[in-house]
């Protein structure tokens, strides 16, 4: 089983409709706690939503992809992949995390054997450096999704997602959960029997350096021309400004009729 492996790559997947500081930090913050547990981190991976997915205001993937690859100059040990963009379709999590776990330990079992390709994922080099002193016996890696206890909680959303979907996330790959102020996730594990069955395998991370950074409040204050300043990395602030992106190519505080749009 992929959960016994302690070398674990994380995915956070989502819209990064636009990427923030906060989507970097989970990746931080995920990293300290797993490595004091015994496990180790052998690097990261951002899976941006395909188009076709239904939320308000979501600029195309060409865009958030950009974005993405700027934001993460910062956070060399993470990476991006486009394969979920490049689907036909939105794809559901459980397929995501299916494919990147084939395709990783795929790659690296390749590359220990000396015959590994080019990736159209993720680089090269990434490949190699998660198959670097491993033994034959430990090479292959767990994916696990890292999350928001926001994402935890929509699992009790009716409608939203399939509870065969569910467990099998959990029982197959494993949760790394950021929680917020406010979000109490051990409890909501608690609330739910599929969770509950599975808590093994769901590690529950605080984050107690209390941070409300939101994609939706960055797109209001860029819609009402107000700083975004330490809220998301710079580069990516000047991307959105050239490319006009977020109502960001009006000038001023915007009036009434327009600011409603933002929201």
């Amino acid at each position: 089983m992929f959960l016994d492996n302690k070398n674990i790559v994380l995915l956070e997947t989502g819209s990064f409709n636009p990427p923030t500081n906060m989507h970097l930090r989970m990746f931080e913050v995920a990293r300290d706690h797993l490595t004091r547990l015994g496990y180790t981190v052998c690097g990261g991976i951002v899976s941006p939503v395909h188009d076709s997915y239904k939320k308000k205001d979501l600029v195309s993937s060409n865009h958030r992809c950009a974005m993405i690859e700027l934001a993460l100059t910062s956070l060399p040990w993470v990476k991006m992949s486009n394969w979920e963009v490049k689907q036909n379709d939105w794809t559901v999590t459980r397929q995501v995390l299916q494919y990147h776990q084939n395709y990783l330990n795929s790659a690296i079992n390749s590359s220990l054997n000396g015959n590994n390709k080019d990736s159209i994922i993720l680089p090269q080099k990434f490949i190699a450096d998660l198959g670097i002193n491993k033994s034959k016996k430990n090479r292959n890696i767990n994916l696990r999704l890292l999350c928001g206890a926001d994402l935890l909680e929509s699992f009790a959303v009716p409608g939203l997602w399939d509870e065969n979907d569910i467990e099998t996330i959990v029982r197959d790959y494993g949760l790394v959960v950021i929680s917020r102020s406010g979000s109490d996730p051990n409890k909501f594990i608690y609330q739910s029997d599929i969770l509950t069955k599975f808590m093994a395998n769901i590690i529950v991370v605080t984050e107690w350096m209390s941070n409300d950074i939101s994609s939706t409040k960055i797109r209001r204050a860029l819609c009402r021309n107000d700083s975004v300043k330490f809220l998301m990395n710079e580069l990516v602030e000047s991307y959105i400004k050239e490319h006009g992106l977020y109502g960001t190519n009006k000038k001023g505080f915007m009036h009434h009729t327009f600011l409603y749009t933002c929201i």
